[in-house]
């Protein structure tokens, strides 16, 4: 384990160990490793994969999800990248990140990964813009997170997964200044659900009030498609008529404050 960390390693994998000790027995290898987990010095966090617990995690008996993200995603074969609540801070929202964490990656689903207190959701999407990410280095290698304005998108369509609607309006708040106008690209819109794209702008509109990024957002949609149906502000929650006296044809059926 010590010349793993020294090589900058804070996970490993069973078929690592294989490579790196081929004199060593299957029996003898599994072994060792509940040996090291029963003494707290590794953890299986997924079948077949570890983490090397040091010293100052030790009292947790786990490392934060974004010192091994990358590693186990890797190790899975799958793309991904941090959204919600967890890239917004990324961002500049001084909203509290929850200890629960949400990965986007690809069909087939993956089940929650549920360890020592830390629970990572993951939610499935077809396929993965990387022209919408921004990488970011961490003690232990880089992690992949959805750029500004994806994460505003994915913080709309998932709102139930955060807490409503008036908390995601207060999240964008905290980081709108990070989301550029030029950020806006056909990607972008391709890629997100137009109802989406429709609840947001009006977010931006009425709501948070940031008007020049609202108009971008806009004329790309209007780019992109001129059928544009009336959509409910809240999904969840009945209306009695589809009226709209807004641009982005949303029907409001429900109240949104911001907490300034």
């Amino acid at each position: 384990m010590n010349s793993k960390l020294m090589r900058g390693k804070n996970a490993f994998s069973l078929d690592e160990l294989r490579i790196d000790y081929p004199n060593q027995t299957e029996v003898a290898l599994k072994y060792a490793l509940i040996r090291l987990s029963g003494k707290g010095k590794i953890l299986s966090i997924h079948k077949g994969y570890y983490l090397i617990i040091t010293p100052q995690y030790a009292s947790k008996g786990v490392l934060p999800p974004t010192l091994f993200l990358d590693g186990l995603m890797k190790y899975l074969g799958r793309p991904y990248y941090i959204s919600l609540l967890n890239a917004a801070v990324f961002h500049g929202s001084s909203h509290q990140a929850p200890q629960e964490f949400f990965v986007v990656t690809t069909f087939p689903v993956l089940r929650p990964t549920a360890k020592k207190g830390i629970k990572i959701n993951y939610i499935s999407r077809k396929e993965i813009n990387v022209s919408l990410l921004e990488t970011r280095q961490t003690e232990s290698g880089y992690l992949l997170l959805s750029n500004p304005i994806l994460t505003a998108a994915d913080l709309v369509q998932f709102e139930k997964r955060v807490g409503g609607l008036t908390r995601v309006a207060n999240i964008l708040h905290d980081f709108i200044d990070q989301i550029k106008p030029e950020s806006v690209t056909k990607e972008l819109i391709e890629y997100v659900h137009i109802t989406t794209i429709q609840r947001l702008g009006y977010l931006l509109d009425e709501v948070i009030k940031s008007t020049t990024l609202a108009d971008t957002l806009y004329f790309a949609l209007t780019d992109y498609t001129t059928r544009i149906r009336p959509v409910v502000l809240k999904a969840s929650l009945p209306t009695k008529s589809l009226f709209t006296d807004n641009r982005w044809r949303v029907v409001v059926n429900t109240d949104i404050d911001l907490d300034v």
